[in-house]
């Protein structure tokens, strides 16, 4: 860097911090959508079990999305990838608007808005951890969670414009309110300039996508997300469900569930990540898996009670958070930082994958315990993965070592 890139550095970097958040914020929005299901479902006449599968498709096309990021970024830099992110939704929603039957609300609820959100998430969060590497962890928090508090803050804008407007002018002002923050946001951010190895040992972590892929390590980390993201996603998705017919909860007892899931993923993105800077990135890992574990032990193995069932949604919710928040600084631990949004955004698939396996599981086997029970078998296995996992460069670095003892 020159003398004047070198003045520039600080103030380019929290600017970009800045926008990442505003743009997070923005894009968090897409996980309010449950308000909308009883109204689409009436002015499509479809039921709400239907109308709500665009959500699922939403969560898709974001893991897909977010996978090819890395490449978008490259040719068109992450202001102009992240403004057309912001245009997209806008138009998907404004569509949404317009859906008189389900195809059309799939088509830009689920697919356009989708991709939209994956197109601006994992690569802006990528981009912002580059600015920081001696912080990756508290950054990650920062952005993660404010991705979390956009579904908490439009919670109740986009309930103050249902009652005020009305379902289709409130997709449009939604669609105008988002893609303005997201412009906003792209215009403070700069592309994160390139990793320079420091020595020989730093250079042979930064691995590429092709590289990474032929590691075990890879799959390893790709196995222990997907499972924090099935254990996640579909516990938060059913909890209201488990409280009515597991705990016998009344419905509005039940309810509470939306506000305790809430308050935990948030502590878990911010603890779990500050606390990620402090310690092995990996060991905070292991912690949120036996975090997890606990919760999945209560639903599994006990008679619940409104205490208990609340104690253990918090426990998966808290775990869920923090994971998703440490992985992107846990994938740069192990295969460098300059390629970290293609690296992370293979492994993000989890995450789309992670939403529709337990639905499934569930909808084959019948209920809540098969599904339960594939998840805490999963979380064994990670929980034994993340403890026995080493990183690539001290297994490159030891070939050596053992050579010369022989």
């Amino acid at each position: 860097m020159n003398q004047s890139q070198l003045t520039s550095y600080p103030r380019t970097r929290w600017l970009t911090l800045t926008g990442t958040v505003i743009t997070q914020f923005a894009l968090g929005s897409v996980y309010t959508w449950s308000l909308f299901n009883g109204q689409l479902s009436q002015k499509l006449d479809a039921p709400v079990s239907q109308v709500a599968f665009s959500f699922g498709l939403l969560s898709l096309g974001l893991a897909i999305a977010s996978s090819l990021a890395g490449k978008l970024q490259e040719r068109f830099g992450v202001r102009n990838v992240t403004i057309g992110a912001g245009i997209l939704m806008a138009l998907g929603f404004w569509l949404t608007a317009h859906a008189d039957n389900l195809m059309m609300l799939y088509l830009s609820a689920g697919v356009l808005v989708g991709l939209a959100d994956g197109a601006g998430y994992l690569m802006t969060l990528s981009n912002c951890v580059k600015w920081f590497p001696e912080r990756k962890g508290m950054i990650s928090a920062c952005a993660i969670g404010a991705y979390g508090l956009g579904s908490l803050g439009f919670k109740f804008i986009c309930g103050a414009l249902l009652a005020n407007f009305g379902l289709e002018q409130t997709f449009v002002i939604w669609g105008l309110l988002a893609m303005s923050m997201i412009i906003v946001g792209a215009l403070l951010m700069r592309d994160a300039p390139q990793q320079t190895a420091t020595n020989s040992a730093r250079e042979c972590t930064d691995y590429t996508l092709a590289q990474s892929v032929r590691l075990p390590q890879y799959w390893m980390l790709a196995l222990m997300f997907l499972t924090a993201c099935m254990s996640g996603l579909y516990v938060i998705g059913v909890a209201k469900d488990i409280g009515e017919g597991l705990v016998h909860l009344t419905t509005q007892t039940a309810a509470n569930a939306v506000t305790v899931i809430a308050i935990a993923n948030l502590s878990g993105r911010l603890i779990l990540g500050i606390l990620s800077d402090k310690m092995a990135r990996i060991r905070v890992i292991s912690l949120a898996q036996l975090i997890s574990l606990t919760g999945m032990a209560v639903l599994l193995f006990t008679h619940m009670n409104e205490t208990s069932f609340f104690f253990s949604l918090a426990c998966v919710a808290f775990s869920f958070g923090g994971t998703i928040t440490v992985f992107p600084s846990l994938v740069s631990d192990f295969f460098g930082l300059n390629n970290l949004t293609k690296n992370y955004g293979l492994i993000y698939l989890g995450f789309g994958i992670g939403s529709v396996m337990g639905s499934l599981v569930a909808s084959l086997f019948g209920g809540f315990t098969v599904t339960f029970s594939l998840i805490m078998t999963l979380l064994v296995i990670s929980l034994f993965l993340s403890l026995t996992i080493r990183l690539p460069l001290r297994q490159a670095l030891s070939q050596p070592l053992l050579q010369q003892r022989n």
